[in-house]
């Protein structure tokens, strides 16, 4: 999972990866970006070639295209929406987060986005877990969903609270937020207050809400499942 998200890991990572090339160290590692790519388009990355070109020099490049995507047979297998988010939903998120990773508990991490600081509580092998506050209670935008859907081809949601006009605000984040990862293809599993169609029932907005009650009911389908992400 060798990723680089900012300059400063791209500096970091230059100097880590000279020094064991410099030891002799045999490096294994796996990427979703061929080493040409990486850091693409990102500010300061003229500095960042010389590493690029020392991956090149001292390690072989396989291209390890497979047809078939165990990962999304994982998550395919999965229950994806639990209703009542209880005690019993939240084990089973457990359970999920560490079928997908093979942990018990991901690690927080934060991506960059317009300078600032994403959170991210439990993050491993390109699957993400959050609380439903964690993004839709704080100010965050079209940016920072997007950010998350690029980042994470699977997004797990706790605790998904049934919407009204008194927590519109929240509401219209999570139909960005929605919008976001079904573009960019990402599997959801989340635990909720509602099936999707009844979540967002009645008062002012509530057909507003419509399509993205289509939209996570689509989410569980095995044809989306079975949908590449697009990063």
């Amino acid at each position: 999972e060798f990723q680089v998200h900012d300059i400063s890991d791209a500096m970091i990572l230059g100097r880590l990866f000279d020094a064991l090339f410099d030891r002799g160290v045999v490096v294994v590692a796996t990427s979703n970006t061929a080493p040409d790519d990486l850091f693409k388009g990102k500010p300061g990355r003229d500095a960042f070639l010389p590493f690029i070109a020392e991956i090149k020099r001292h390690v072989e490049v396989l291209h390890l295209d497979a047809a078939k995507d165990y990962r999304r047979d994982r998550v395919r297998a999965l229950p994806s929406w639990h209703v009542p988010a209880d005690g019993r939903a939240e084990r089973a998120m457990d359970q999920a987060f560490h079928e997908l990773t093979g942990l018990h508990r991901g690690k927080p991490t934060a991506l960059m986005v317009l300078n600032r600081e994403v959170v991210v509580p439990q993050a491993h092998r390109g699957v993400a877990r959050f609380d439903f506050d964690d993004l839709c209670a704080r100010p965050l935008g079209p940016a920072d969903y997007l950010a998350v859907a690029r980042e994470f081809h699977t997004v797990l949601i706790d605790g998904i609270p049934r919407l009204n006009p008194e927590n519109f605000d929240r509401a219209r984040r999570f139909i960005t937020l929605i919008d976001a990862l079904y573009e960019a293809r990402c599997k959801l599993l989340a635990s909720a207050a509602a099936v999707p169609d009844t979540l967002y029932e009645h008062g002012e907005n509530a057909a507003m809400f419509e399509r993205t009650a289509s939209r996570l009911n689509e989410m569980q389908s095995q044809d989306y499942l079975a949908q590449a992400h697009k990063e």
